[in-house]
Formats: structure tokens, sequence, C-alpha cells
């Protein structure tokens, strides 16, 4: 097997040396996204504000790979601040049903880049 290297212009650039998202064999890895818009700039109005980017930027590399949220199947999500746990569930209840949600972890950390609130990577495996 090799890996395929996916970006997409549908989606902030990376603000490192790596990639949006990377095929190995049928899984896709993306990138921790946080809540950069397309022109770069950190959306930071609310938590669900914030939360909302995130998905936005993780669903146009799905799309880039051909895949959607349908496909995803392990979430890690990493938090400032745990009360916003509640929030973050909400939205992210938007982008998943309950029956068929992926696999998650939620974990509070001390800092997160450009000192966001949120930052979330997800595997997705493609048929």
């Amino acid at each position: 097997m090799s890996k395929q290297i996916i970006n997409t212009a549908h989606a902030a650039k990376p603000i490192g040396p790596y990639n949006h998202s990377v095929r190995y064999g049928n899984l896709l890895f993306t990138s921790g996204q946080i809540a950069l818009d397309l022109n770069g700039k950190l959306i930071q109005d609310s938590i669900e504000d914030e939360t909302h980017q995130v998905f936005k930027n993780l669903k146009a590399i799905l799309r880039e790979a051909g895949l959607d949220f349908n496909n995803v199947i392990k979430v890690s999500i990493f938090l400032k601040h745990m009360s916003d746990f509640e929030v973050v569930n909400s939205v992210y209840g938007k982008y998943f049903k309950s029956d068929t949600a992926p696999a998650r972890e939620t974990v509070q950390v001390a800092k997160l880049p450009k000192d966001v609130n949120i930052e979330i990577s997800l595997i997705a495996g493609l048929d």
C-alpha cells in the first residue's frame, strides 16, 4: 500500500508542515482541524461557532476524498475547557446520527494551536 495525500482548496491551508489528510489503504486520516476559515481568520465568537467551523473544514476534506460524515469511524476531540462539552456535543449531534455515530473520545488539553478552544481529527473508512 502507498499513502495518498489529500488536500482541499475548500478548507484553510495547514499552518505547519502537514497535509489536510492522508489516505492509506481504505482509511482516511485527517489532521486536527481548528476554526480557521478559508481566509485564515480564526472563528472564535463562541464555542458553538468555533465547533461549526471545525466541522465545515472536516466536511470539505472528506468531500475532497469522495466521502462524507457517514464514512467516519473514529473522532478525536480536544477541548481547552471541558465545561464546553455540552455545547460541543450538541453541535456534534448535528453532524452524526446517534444510531450510526462513530467511536469518539473527548479530552481536555492545556493548550491548542493559535490558542483555540477546540481541535478535531477523524478517521474515515472508504468502501
